[in-house]
């Protein structure tokens, strides 16, 4: 269809709908936006205007097979607890509600990865659905030797068939499934036991604390301490030794910006706790083995602190600031995104599963890992089999012994439990579709509800376009543009201080897009002025402490099938000679060496940009003969761990040290970490060097390992958080001759605009799609509470 028009937006001021003045921000706060008008230039009429609800279901689907990743349910869940429980298995536990570190107990019950052996010939052909296994970690305090060991149960729903083994196939640092006592998650449990002694040393030396810092401690959550615990990690090396490293702040919800100088170290070996001793409190740089020698240092009047922390924190706050006044036009309300025309994806809710412009993939979510997908096609071919995040690690910079020491691994401390409900309109566009996300506490299911979020959004620029030129009064032959969008699926994560935002952006040219971003709060130091080399000062005693965020992912990719290859394409400026350039002689021009990858390696993004990655099939190709396949492209900031050698994160951290790796893929290597190998920076339970054993990948199943993060150069601006618009990194899997032709010929929403014959005015194409005509209403939906059962 055809039709001559200009294009007018007009936006009005609603009347007798709401009062003149702005509402207050709450569920009935609403936005309108006046009718987009068509003006034509000749014979069109005025469309008629309607609402479009933000708040319609998206369209329904039924998944072709059934989420065969998904998490346990409520009742495999409370089965396998009882089973676990149950004296006949032997395992003597005891509730985890009256153990103490001297019993066996449970920690957490989530999944055992599905063997991608099995689950293909389900997905692809007429082959039997895997069975489901749950994977309990198990704190065994009670044995004589105290481990922690990981079991498996299974098969699912429990009958009599279900048996519980020892899960140490998935692990290769020797031990299997099993951790040293020392070396297993430093839980409340084991913080609880090493409270007796530390309790006993803050009451020796409150008055100390109060002369120097300002407040005391008599154990946190008391309303007569005025200073709040805090512990670092790791807190092993090797499983043979453990210790316990607590610093102390100001309390209050802004207490990582409010850092105080005292720690105080503890040796927490083995399971009694009457043994742990004293190492040292450290405090005006200064260590002291007992407290002795700490009073007498005082008493000589040896400790001052010239700086300490203001008792107020709403400097700290995610508050307007009243101070700072208020930006001109600040009172209108900000651009939103929003699916104005209706959605255009559909959900299984039940399956987890979405079909969107051509793409198609299961979402699962495990305690550990947080969100994966699965099963990721393009038009019906699969792209990838899995892409998950396997770790979020942060190590710190510091001369203290807490910011020295400190390395994060967020799988550690169950990533996938702190998804929380999305606030509606911010941190999601209004009109997104909502998942809740499902896990389980031992014999309690926990639902946080609405904590994905699903929504189609303009990606801010076309996806392509060209102006040919014309010798007219427009000066243009023809325009073509076509119009760029995205599916987002997004989840916070608030580990701790940190939120980190996950994206995942599916493009309609079959491109992916991997984003995280991170705000929340700093983990602070206090600040000494000879201390700048690790960060600046950013408060009055608080100092932004430089630390490295390194985040992980596993792409399995499946290019058509497993049959797949690794493409090198280096450009290089190479000296060459042309005969119709006789007088140049020799002269440097660009050239490409493109070669495959032999072997499983890791490897960094090469300098200058001048290296391509292809995960490309072996043997298929497009019309025209190359092999079809995806390119990986670097966004920003793809770096790796700065430190490679620290001995607190010597071998627990190996897939953090390089920008990219490739290995085969085998079902005895699903995860590139282990929760617990924090605590085991010298031996891990997994360690990821070891999956390079020089195999070829040459026409395999490959799987691509890849960083994203952050070296934080902390500054003022991080107060009170960091801002997600500059802490940020991302890539993008996007299709190399994996077609014929770009993937946007079959777009409608387009526009291709040429001279009428007279010249003197403009044909607009349309193809279809007309401009809705609306009026919007956004409601702000409340944030729910958890569901527990």
């Amino acid at each position: 269809m055809k039709s001559l028009y200009f294009l007018v937006l007009s936006l009005y001021t609603a009347r007798g709908v709401e009062s003149s003045t702005t509402p207050p921000l709450g569920f009935e706060r609403r936005a309108l936006l006046r009718d987009f008008t068509r003006r034509a230039a000749a014979g069109s009429s005025a469309s008629t205007s309607g609402t479009c609800s933000l708040d319609e279901s998206a369209p329904t689907i039924s998944a072709p097979k059934t989420n065969v990743w998904r998490t346990l349910s409520p009742e495999d869940n409370i089965a396998v607890y009882n089973l676990l429980h149950d004296p006949a298995s032997g395992l003597n536990l005891t509730d985890v509600s009256t153990a103490g570190i001297n019993d066996n107990y449970l920690f957490y019950i989530d999944t055992v990865p599905l063997n991608k052996s099995e689950v293909l010939p389900y997905l692809d052909a007429s082959g039997p659905k895997p069975a489901q296994y749950a994977r309990a970690i198990i704190f065994e305090g009670g044995k004589e030797e105290p481990v922690s060991q990981e079991y498996m149960v299974g098969p699912l729903p429990v009958d009599s068939k279900t048996t519980i083994q020892k899960l140490d196939y998935l692990y290769n640092g020797g031990s299997g499934g099993s951790i040293p006592f020392n070396g297993r998650t430093f839980d409340a449990l084991r913080a609880a036991a090493s409270d007796t002694l530390l309790l006993e040393i803050m009451a020796n030396v409150s008055d100390i604390t109060t002369a120097l810092l300002g407040g005391a401690w008599y154990g946190d959550f008391l309303p007569e301490s005025t200073l709040e615990s805090s512990i670092s990690a790791p807190s092993s090396y090797d499983g043979t030794q453990a210790f316990r490293i607590v610093a102390f702040k100001r309390p209050g919800p802004a207490s990582y910006l409010r850092p105080v100088d005292f720690y105080v170290i503890l040796d927490c070996t083995g399971t009694d706790a009457s043994l742990y001793k004293l190492k040292s409190i450290v405090t005006n740089t200064r260590v002291f083995p007992s407290i002795a020698e700490l009073r007498a240092a005082f008493e000589a009047g040896e400790l001052t602190e010239e700086n300490k922390q203001p008792e107020d924190y709403d400097w700290a706050l995610v508050k307007p600031d009243q101070e700072m006044g208020k930006r001109d036009l600040e009172e209108k309300f900000a651009p939103q995104s929003i699916e104005i025309g209706g959605k255009r994806y559909k959900l299984d809710n039940e399956q987890k599963y979405v079909e969107y412009m051509g793409w198609s993939f299961y979402v699962s979510h495990t305690i550990s890992l947080g969100v994966m997908f699965f099963d990721i096609k393009f038009k019906g071919e699969r792209i990838l089999y899995e892409l998950s995040m396997q770790e979020a690690a942060a190590q710190y910079g510091g001369f203290q012994p807490k910011s020295a020491s400190t390395l994060y691994h967020d799988t550690y401390y169950q990533m996938g439990t702190n998804l929380y409900p999305l606030v509606d309109g911010f941190d999601c566009p209004f009109g997104s579709s909502f998942w809740n996300v499902t896990y389980h506490d031992t014999n309690t299911t926990v639902v946080s509800p609405n904590a994905i979020c699903i929504f189609e959004s303009d990606a801010g620029f076309p996806l392509s376009r060209h102006r040919a030129p014309g010798g007219n009064a427009y000066g243009l032959t023809n325009i073509g543009v076509v119009k760029a969008s995205m599916l987002t699926l997004r989840s916070i994560a608030t580990v701790g201080n940190y939120d980190y935002l996950f994206d995942y952006a599916f493009h309609v040219d079959g491109s992916l897009e991997v984003t995280v971003r991170a705000s929340g709060y700093l983990q602070s130091s206090f600040y000494y002025p000879d201390q700048g080399k690790w960060g600046p000062r950013i408060q009055q005693a608080t100092q932004g402490s430089l630390h490295d965020h390194v985040l992980t992912w596993k792409a399995d990719f499946d290019i058509l099938d497993t049959n797949n290859d690794l493409e090198v394409t280096e450009v290089r400026a190479a000296p060459t000679e042309q005969p119709w350039f006789p007088e140049l002689g020799v002269f440097e021009q660009l050239e490409l060496n493109q070669y495959k990858m032999d072997t499983e390696q890791r490897f960094d993004w090469a300098a200058n940009g001048q290296t391509m990655y292809c995960v490309n099939h072996a043997s298929e190709t497009n019309k025209w003969g190359t092999k079809r396949g995806y390119r990986i492209i670097p966004g920003r900031s793809n770096i790796r761990l700065s430190t490679l050698d620290s001995p607190f994160s010597r071998r627990n951290s190996e897939l953090s040290k390089s920008q990219l790796a490739v290995t085969r893929q085998h079902d005895t290597e699903p995860w590139g970490n282990s929760v617990q190998n924090l605590n085991m920076p010298w031996k891990p339970q997994q360690d990821f060097g070891k999956f390079f054993n020089n195999e070829s990948i040459e026409g395999e199943d490959l799987v691509v390992w890849f960083t994203l993060g952050m070296h934080h150069f902390t500054r003022a601006e991080d107060v009170p958080v960091t801002l997600y618009s500059e802490a940020v990194s991302s890539i993008m899997f996007a299709p190399q001759n994996f077609f014929d032709r770009a993937q946007d010929g079959d777009i409608q929403n387009r526009r291709w605009i040429t001279p009428a014959p007279n010249s003197t005015s403009l044909v607009y194409e349309t193809f279809g799609i007309a401009l809705p005509q609306c009026k919007v209403e956004l409601k702000e939906r409340l944030i729910q509470p958890f569901d527990l059962y």
